[in-house]
């Protein structure tokens, strides 16, 4: 019997690191870990902001973060693609032969450099008084760096994290005022094969394997079926 296809995103990724036994229900039986609250602001501002991002890459105008911090590149100018890229369903793909396995992503932005080197952007909204470059965070720029190069691109090997962080000093009248930062991060795509790899491998396994010791979930399970 032929393996079974499959497709792995950087949340799943990013799930396999967290707890191996997780990510092996999650994909191999449909049981999924308890959703976290739905964060629609969040949604929300991520839609607006990609809307305010095209405005600048239609009228060719650079953005005014990107000259606030000197970083020298310009919007992706390919917004067909772009969009493509984003749409969760399509994405930017990289299917593996010897796996027979695809790993996939939906990057929010794409900034280019005038050697033609390209970099993942994305967007990030936080009601907490400071921004932070989460682990998953790093992981979602590598990956993405990392298809980019699978298909063709040249990756710089840096990724943009751009923040907006709600200003509570200023109050609320009518809107929700947003103190913008971004920031520019190391991307390490070369890390990024060998983590779908083992993950995969995972997968292919009739039997899960154990919970990370750290896991929340299983320290959940135990205490119970004490009772």
């Amino acid at each position: 019997m032929a393996e079974k296809a499959i497709q792995l995103s950087p949340n799943s990724l990013n799930l396999f690191l967290e707890c191996p036994h997780c990510f092996w229900l999650d994909k191999n039986k449909g049981i999924k870990r308890p959703p976290p609250y739905p964060y629609a602001l969040n949604s929300a501002v991520d839609a607006l902001l990609k809307e305010e991002f095209d405005t600048y890459r239609t009228k060719n105008i650079p953005h005014p973060l990107l000259k606030e911090n000197k970083i020298k590149a310009h919007l992706f100018s390919n917004q067909k693609l772009l969009n493509q890229w984003r749409n969760n369903l399509a994405g930017i793909r990289y299917f593996d032969e010897d796996l027979n396995a695809t790993l996939f992503g939906a990057p929010d932005d794409v900034l280019e450099f005038d050697d033609g080197k390209i970099a993942p952007m994305d967007y990030k909204s936080t009601g907490s008084m400071a921004s932070k470059i989460y682990d998953r965070f790093q992981l979602q720029l590598d990956i993405y760096a990392f298809l980019m190069e699978k298909n063709g691109y040249q990756a710089s090997r840096k990724g943009y994290l751009v923040f907006y962080i709600v200003d509570k000093s200023r109050g609320f009248i009518d809107r929700l005022p947003f103190r913008k930062e971004i920031m520019e991060i190391e991307t390490t795509p070369g890390d990024v094969y060998e983590i779908f790899k083992d993950a995969v491998a995972v997968l292919r396994n009739e039997n899960p394997p154990p919970h990370s010791p750290d896991c929340q979930f299983a320290k959940w399970l135990d205490g119970a079926k004490k009772f």
